[in-house]
């Protein structure tokens, strides 16, 4: 499908003979090739550099959302067809794992998609390129802008090359597990009820400090956990909840002990 009117109106920034040996040189490193460079420059384009553009120029905004439709049919047929013993809400506990923010973000850094990303100079300034969510973002605008160009099939097997290894990790139990869900699940499940949680203390200077969090799962708390931010001192909390609680001793909310990490 190649480049035109149909997609004009989604108003790609120009790609210019330097773009281009950029975009090149991403397609040679992903091991993909783009009949449009055009769409594959307005894959890369944040709606922060659209917004500050001098021209009027689209974003990847809607990109994002087709690459996310065809990335979820893709794990989710790869799934069906191959572990064909797993319930239903085990595939989508995998998929969950597999399509989630940090992996999709661990993949556009592997392939170096934060040296290509455009971007506007307010959001460069606040380390836009670094984030997981707009990272995560450009990898659905890339498969989107790649669906567009090439199709389904080739779509497929670029979205395959790079998930199947994110899959493996999940089935041996190797992947970055997100115990904020797992623990209020458990939670939920056990109890009837969801975990609280509570600083306890930061430490260290302005631009480097180190969080405390603690987790009260009925009268029970567990922690502290730390990070450089609350939401890793909270993963790092529930990780200790929920590694106790899932365990072979007994689950009860009514003693009041606390674990140190």
């Amino acid at each position: 499908m190649l480049f035109g009117k149909n997609y004009a109106d989604l108003m790609p920034p120009a790609v210019s003979s330097e773009r281009r040996k950029e975009l090149q040189l991403f397609e040679k490193h992903a091991g993909i090739k783009f009949r449009s460079p055009e769409l594959l420059n307005l894959a890369f384009s944040h709606r922060s550099y659209a917004n500050e553009n001098q021209y009027e120029v689209g974003n990847n905004e809607k990109l994002e959302f087709l690459g996310d439709s065809v990335l979820g049919l893709v794990v989710a047929e790869y799934l069906f067809e191959t572990l064909t013993e797993k319930a239903e809400g085990d595939l989508a506990k995998i998929k969950s794992f597999v399509v989630s923010e940090d992996s999709l973000a661990a993949i556009s850094r592997s392939l170096k998609v934060d040296n290509f990303i455009l971007i506007g100079k307010g959001e460069e300034y606040s380390g836009g390129r670094s984030k997981k969510a707009l990272l995560a973002d450009a990898l659905e605008a890339i498969i989107g802008a790649f669906f567009l160009d090439s199709g389904f099939r080739a779509s497929k097997k670029f979205i395959l090359k790079y998930l199947v290894p994110e899959i493996n990790k999940v089935l041996q139990n190797r992947h970055r597990k997100d115990y904020k869900t797992l623990l209020q699940e458990l939670v939920q499940k056990q109890f009837k009820t969801y975990p609280k949680y509570t600083m306890v203390k930061k430490t260290g200077p302005d631009h480097s400090k180190t969080f405390w969090m603690e987790v009260k799962v009925g009268e029970t708390t567990y922690g502290p956990g730390k990070g450089r931010n609350k939401k890793s001192a909270e993963q790092s909390a529930a990780q200790l909840a929920y590694t106790a609680l899932s365990g072979d001793q007994e689950l009860t909310d009514s003693a009041g002990s606390s674990m140190a990490p």
